[in-house]
């Protein structure tokens, strides 16, 4: 991808806003918030200001990671493993009716980005992009920091309006302001922990979105014929953390480590360790 397409992926309205909502954060709680809680320039307000700074700032280079980064494509030159007839049979299957090429295992066709993208989860409206093989750890570092801003910025809100004396105050435009910014980032921040804990799920089984979905819809085919499933990639709880966000704890949480990802077109599975 050309750094002229890179580009493009920011002139895009949710994208934008994201931005403008993050920046209206940011700028609402340092030089508002804060400064009326305690003051930027005592000690407290000093170090609450960092530490702020440095949740927005690791989400905002998260975000950017996100949106510049490659979900991942097939490569052309693939094609699957097969040996026997039924293997081949599964092949063909395997083709995609949109691209006409072979898909790899968990690679599925994204209708906005017109191509196949390897382990997609969804397609992300508001980083414009698909989330797949490439950027998820970037996602869910993302969202990770996201939540961590919002929550550090709600229990700000909250403590500055403990302290105000609101009997004093006559202005209704002020009270109208934290009322609305109030509902903002309450709400904010519960979509985020909601979010963050649905990913932290899904890695925890080893899953996509879209896995999820498919999967539910095996037990319960299972189920009709008298069996049992299980998602053929789950290798246990820690393992698939390893596999996801790497196998160095202190890295987990920085999106531009990700040398331990492979090709994207073959996982370890329930058999491999068996």
């Amino acid at each position: 991808m050309n750094s002229t397409m890179k580009v493009e992926r920011f002139l895009s309205l949710p994208v934008l806003g994201v931005l403008s909502v993050m920046l209206f954060l940011y700028y609402t709680t340092i030089f508002i918030l804060l400064d009326d809680w305690v003051g930027l320039r005592t000690s407290p307000g000093t170090l609450n200001s960092f530490f702020f700074t440095l949740f927005a700032s690791l989400s905002l280079f998260s975000f950017f990671i996100c949106v510049l980064t490659d979900p991942g494509h097939v490569p052309p030159s693939f094609y699957p493993d097969v040996e026997s007839t039924n293997a081949k049979d599964d092949a063909e299957q395997n083709k995609c009716d949109k691209c006409f090429g072979y898909k790899p295992p968990r690679t599925h066709h994204c209708r906005v980005c017109r191509k196949c993208v390897l382990k997609m989860d969804h397609h992300c409206l508001w980083i414009n992009n698909c989330v797949g093989y490439w950027n998820y750890k970037a996602f869910f570092d993302f969202i990770v920091y996201a939540t961590l801003a919002s929550v550090y910025s709600t229990v700000v809100f909250i403590s500055c309006v403990l302290q105000k004396e609101w009997g004093h105050i006559k202005e209704s435009s002020l009270k109208f302001f934290y009322v609305m910014y109030g509902t903002m980032v309450v709400g904010l921040t519960l979509t985020l922990l909601s979010l963050t804990g649905w990913h932290v799920y899904l890695i925890l089984h080893n899953m996509t979105t879209i896995e999820y979905y498919e999967g539910n819809r095996a037990k319960w085919l299972a189920a009709k014929s008298g069996q049992s499933y299980r998602h053929p990639y789950n290798n246990g709880a820690y393992k698939n953390i390893t596999l996801i966000l790497g196998p160095t704890m202190l890295k987990w949480l920085c999106p531009t480590a990700v040398s331990h990802l492979k090709d994207g077109v073959s996982f370890p599975t329930i058999r491999d360790n068996s």
